[in-house]
């Protein structure tokens, strides 16, 4: 190994280490990073242990023991507790045996010896500049013998993984909102199965009807394992909710990853679409509103966004079938995927909502900002007012934006079944309305879920577009 070789070894050697050393104080990390490095950890907890009895620290305790023994300083110290619990039997009127006594001074006794002679060993030990050898002193040793670092690579391959993970904090930042994603998931999951399976409603009879026998009625629950334990039940489901495969819906026995495949697409296009176009309007309107506070522009767009918020989707809907269908014929009634035409009513009245969030949002968040004191002394040293707007007053105010548009888009996902209604849209919010009064257990879990995993996917989005905007945001992830 020549010189350049081995200096780079040598950084990386101390970066292992260094991060090594983090995760193990870190409550949150430590015990999975033992468990995914078991067994190159159980080789150096050997390595530890002898070595251990052989540091620097053993040799001090060893020789302070021996000279506190011989003065006689452990039969002083239990002549002190002896004569303390004596005391105290006598204050609280107790009567103690002989032999109870002698067991608990010895064990005082002990304990007291034992905590006094660690902290005078630690205390000596930094004034000669010492310190005690730790489980990381034992790995950082080991770790730096080639050998040892090429062959641990096959066994701790997870741990090493764990430590390039955790030593880039935007990779670590965004493999927890992923890990918390799927804690999310999985709670959604049983939240769901549970309030399905003590629903009062009965699938069998729901579906076979009021004329149907008790022995198609168990038969059918046979068939679909509604005969089976909760938990039986519940695992199932979450088995099939991980591999993509829920089976058949109880009605229409189709295949329930496939009808999700087909109708999420179709509520999930008409939501981003409805998310882009409220955006590209709802972001300089507030943007305007502030910029022209109480200004005939602003009271104009403040007033159309509230009336954006308190018109039901369902009559907007139905005003526009009225308006621009029946009346004007202009646009298609109902939804077709080929007719682009088709989309646009369903678009507006999905997006009015959030376009009027985002745009008082926009406004008040602007607002806030904009009367900062970094923003006056941009203006004080003679920026234009277009330049600190654009520099620095928007991307600061787009935080709590963006944290809008995230919770919104949920709300537009998860409620679009009462607009895919009005249009006759074919999507998985009007799917999971169907299916759930019978309730159809494997395809309400389905809609749900997946939709849940698709609205954690975009908040793990929103986090990570927090951290590009607020640089004091990165600032936190450097230094957990």
């Amino acid at each position: 190994m020549d010189v350049k070789e081995a200096a780079g070894f040598s950084r990386t050697i101390n970066h292992i280490t260094s991060t090594y050393r983090k995760i193990l104080l870190n409550p949150s990390y430590k015990y999975l990073f033992l468990l995914l490095g078991a067994p190159v950890h159980l080789v150096v907890f050997f390595v530890y242990m002898i070595q251990r009895n052989h540091d620097a620290y053993t040799a001090v305790v060893n020789r302070l023991r021996n000279e506190w023994l011989s003065s006689g300083y452990h039969l002083k110290l239990q002549e002190e507790i002896q004569d303390q619990l004596r005391r105290k039997a006598e204050f609280f009127q107790q009567q103690l045996s002989s032999e109870k006594l002698k067991r608990e001074t010895e064990r005082l006794a002990e304990q007291k010896f034992q905590e006094q002679l660690h902290d005078e060993a630690i205390k000596e030990m930094q004034l000669n500049g010492q310190s005690r050898l730790t489980f990381a002193d034992t790995f950082e040793s080991l770790i730096r013998r080639p050998a040892f670092f090429a062959i641990s690579w096959i066994p701790g391959l997870l741990m090493y993984l764990m430590i390039i993970l955790y030593s880039y904090p935007f990779l670590k930042f965004i493999s927890e909102r992923l890990v918390m994603t799927w804690f999310v998931i999985l709670g959604v999951s049983v939240l769901v199965f549970s309030i399905l399976y003590m629903s009062p409603m009965n699938p069998a009879a729901n579906i076979l009807g009021v004329t149907a026998t008790q022995e198609q009625i168990e038969a059918f629950n046979r068939l679909h394992g509604l005969d089976q334990s909760y938990w039986a039940q519940l695992w199932n489901t979450l088995k099939g909710i991980f591999t993509f495969d829920l089976g058949k819906s109880f009605s229409g026995n189709e295949q329930v990853t496939d009808s999700i495949a087909r109708k999420f697409p179709i509520t999930l296009t008409l939501t981003v679409i409805s998310l882009l176009i409220a955006m590209i309007i709802a972001i300089p309107i507030g943007i305007i509103s502030a910029t022209r506070k109480n200004s005939f522009w602003d009271y104009s767009f403040m007033f159309i966004a509230l009336l954006g918020l308190s018109i039901p989707n369902f009559w907007q809907g139905l005003i526009f079938i009225l308006g621009f269908s029946i009346n004007l014929k202009w646009l298609p009634a109902t939804y077709s995927p080929g007719n682009w035409l088709s989309m646009i009513m369903p678009v507006i009245v999905l997006g009015t909502a959030l376009t009027a969030s985002v745009a008082r949002m926009t406004r008040s968040s602007t607002l806030e900002v904009i009367h900062e004191d970094y923003i006056l002394t941009a203006k004080a040293k003679g920026i234009s007012s277009r330049q600190v707007l654009r520099r620095h007053a928007v991307r600061n105010a787009l935080i709590p934006i963006v944290t809008v548009i995230g919770l919104q888009f949920g709300a537009m996902l998860g409620g679009a079944a009462v607009t895919e209604k009005v249009f006759n849209i074919s999507g998985i919010g009007g799917y999971i309305v169907d299916k759930q009064f019978i309730p159809d257990i494997p395809a309400v879990m389905g809609g749900v879920v997946y939709t849940a995993i698709t609205i954690s996917i975009v908040n793990v989005m929103i986090d990570m577009m927090y951290a590009f905007l607020d640089p004091r945001i990165r600032s936190r992830m450097k230094q957990y």
